[in-house]
């Protein structure tokens, strides 16, 4: 299995852990990128991931978020196929421009999931056909661990 994490769950687990929700998609993506490391699934990352990360302000938190993502074993280079494509989503859908890119990053890797702690996102992705399930990390952890 292939699974695209977005730049909020890689964050995710450096938020307020005193909120339950927070907290517990926290856990799933930890033990998703733990099975990463354990190669029982395929962690992919993009070139719109590390240039998202780089963007971070905080730098203790950036460097946070840089370490975790060391984890991905598969990386998706910015191509103009998947510019074409966000731009194609964007067409059809109110999903922003990084977002898109991620989407399309996702497709470009074969990503069965692609993680996003982000509602709206999600919700507008469920009504897409897309080559890859946005999927909240709870929802993951529910249906597939």
């Amino acid at each position: 299995m292939i699974i695209y994490l977005d730049n909020c769950c890689y964050n995710r687990p450096f938020d307020d852990q005193t909120q339950e929700r927070i907290h517990l998609e926290s856990e799933v993506i930890l033990t998703v990128l733990k099975m990463g490391q354990m190669k029982q699934v395929v962690i992919a990352g993009s070139e719109i991931l590390k240039l998202e990360m780089s963007r971070m302000q905080d730098n203790d938190k950036k460097q946070k978020v840089i370490d975790l993502y060391r984890v991905a074993s598969m990386h998706i280079p910015y191509t103009e196929k998947i510019k074409k494509r966000s731009e194609d989503i964007m067409s059809v859908s109110k999903i922003r421009a990084f977002d898109s890119l991620h989407i399309a990053s996702a497709e470009e890797a074969g990503a069965d999931i692609f993680l996003t702690t982000d509602d709206r996102l999600e919700k507008m992705a469920e009504k897409l056909e897309l080559g890859t399930r946005v999927v909240n990390p709870l929802r993951f952890a529910w249906e597939v661990i």
